[in-house]
């Protein structure tokens, strides 16, 4: 059975960073596409960033130039990098691995 599991959410005033971790793991488990997606109350689902596993990155128009997305395929992990936070940024962060999901995090901007 595959995990993956979030981490790195949290209070951020405007302007400020945030570092989100995904961890994915299971027996025989080798990660290629990965990302992130993002809800907002009242919103549906958006994609805010995704990588293949030769590197190849997808950003949300709204993300870019803000936020990087990386992988470290040893590890099975991806990361977002969220610089220069906006209010309009907060959301719930899922990261999906391949077809799984993660339970999502909480990012919370304050303006």
């Amino acid at each position: 059975q595959v995990q993956v599991v979030e981490s790195g959410g949290g209070l951020v005033q405007a302007g400020g960073s945030l570092r989100l971790s995904c961890a994915a793991s299971g027996s025989i488990f080798v990660m290629n596409a990965a990302g992130w997606y993002r809800q907002a109350p009242g919103k549906q689902r958006e994609l805010v960033a995704s990588i293949t596993n030769g590197g190849t990155t997808t950003y949300g128009d709204s993300v870019k130039g803000r936020f990087t997305i990386s992988r470290d395929n040893a590890k099975n992990t991806v990361y977002l990098q969220m610089n220069s936070l906006k209010p309009e940024d907060t959301a719930v962060y899922y990261c999906f691995a391949n077809v799984h999901w993660g339970q999502g995090t909480q990012v919370t901007v304050s303006s």
